[in-house]
């Protein structure tokens, strides 16, 4: 009866759910919120125009948090739910090819890509808690049969107030209806940066935007009595730089296109040498540009993590700050923002914040990285979890001192 109900109420919210987890009903039973600010550059908390997000921070823990290399959106958010680094859990690009799979894109949901790893909510609804993702890479697709409770597919087009209703409307469940983890994904600071740049009065509006839906799930926490219990950890997948049509390398003026086949560019570039042009590629590519540097995938420096993946193309190339890597039939004619960077550049740092019953007030974390975060995640539900490539002595300090076992 409890599954026909639940499917009745999906249909009635246009929810998409799966089989409940075990009763955990417990009055005040704790809550635990992931949020993304999607390209929320870790200064950005410092202009003026957060209330909700800098009283959550002040009451909490902080960190300029350095994401994973490539610092690009799809392979930090599967990072931070996973705690392993992009080349461990196989999303190494928002774009990149599988010998067997084919292309990636961003709208890529098939199980083989997405099984490398783990997420957090598959291995809380394996652990009998209730999930429930408001949009994240990943959570669109059954990994090991299992998808969150509740999930809806991603749609650009739902506003950052909508997204929040929908989050508010899961936690109106009552007993074993109610998602103990959440995830919320807000993707307009990081369109506001791309198309104006980070120091743009337009990024720092749609920060205050984001803010602004911010309090409104704090509000609505506060309405159904859930705030006191609910625990926020807040971040960011990577930071911005500011981009301009001067700073541009085109590989056109390195290569001959033909010779060569590109998966992905801008701060970083994927690709591969047409058959037959190996030796040619390698020989004007791998090697210090005035404004970058190319490796081959088993040549790619140690401290970034990647190249023992075969999703990593035969040739990685990386911008330095500022600059892009591009093709001349996609010319770059207005200045903007990029990510993708070093990963350990400034400008690439991510917003992290955690708040709330279990986190300790006034901490600030120092050498944090994404790969941490899983850790945390794991410990705020009281999860076993395995090993991952972060250090979970790092966020402890974040734990407040009775809850840091």
């Amino acid at each position: 009866m409890l599954r026909f109900l639940l499917a009745c109420l999906a249909l009635l919210t246009g929810l998409t759910t799966t089989a409940l987890a075990q009763d955990s009903s417990a009055p005040g039973r704790p809550l635990t919120i992931l949020i993304s600010i999607d390209g929320f550059r870790s200064d950005y908390l410092e202009r003026g125009v957060t209330p909700t997000l800098s009283t959550l921070a002040a009451e909490g823990t902080t960190a300029a948090m350095r994401p994973s290399f490539p610092s690009v959106t799809f392979p930090n958010h599967y990072t931070l739910v996973t705690g392993l680094h992009p080349d461990h859990h196989g999303i190494v690009g928002n774009s990149f090819n599988d010998p067997g799979l084919g292309r990636f894109t961003m709208q890529s949901k098939e199980t083989g890509w997405w099984n490398q790893a783990e997420p957090i909510w598959v291995t809380a609804e394996k652990g009998g808690l209730l999930t429930a993702t408001m949009f994240w890479p990943g959570s669109e697709t059954a990994i090991d049969n299992v998808r969150p409770t509740y999930w809806r597919p991603f749609d650009q087009t739902v506003t950052g107030a909508d997204r929040v209703w929908q989050v508010l409307s899961w936690l109106d469940g009552t007993g074993n209806l109610r998602p103990d983890f959440v995830t919320l994904y807000f993707d307009v600071v990081d369109t506001a940066g791309h198309r104006n740049g980070p120091d743009a009065a337009e990024t720092t509006a749609a920060v205050a935007s984001v803010d602004h839906d911010l309090a409104g799930l704090v509000q609505g926490l506060k309405d159904r009595g859930l705030y006191d219990q609910t625990t926020f950890v807040i971040v960011a997948d990577h930071g911005m730089a500011a981009t301009s049509p001067d700073r541009v390398t085109y590989l056109d003026d390195l290569i001959d296109p033909a010779a060569i086949q590109i998966v992905y560019a801008g701060p970083v570039v994927y690709l591969d040498p047409a058959s037959g042009h190996e030796a040619e590629v390698e020989a004007a590519l791998v090697k210090r540009h005035p404004h970058g540097e190319c490796w081959t995938r088993a040549d790619i420096p140690a401290r970034f993590v990647l190249g023992s993946n075969p999703r990593v193309s035969s040739i990685v190339c990386l911008a330095d700050v500022g600059w892009l890597f591009g093709a001349r039939a996609r010319t770059v004619t207005r200045p903007g923002g990029a990510h993708g960077y070093d990963n350990q550049a400034p400008e690439m740092r991510a917003l992290f914040v955690a708040s709330g019953p279990l986190i300790a007030p006034g901490v600030v974390l120092t050498g944090m990285d994404s790969v941490d975060v899983h850790s945390l995640l794991a410990r705020l539900l009281g999860l076993t979890v395995p090993a991952g490539d972060g250090r979970p002595e790092d966020t402890l300090p974040a734990m407040r001192a009775d809850r840091a076992e």
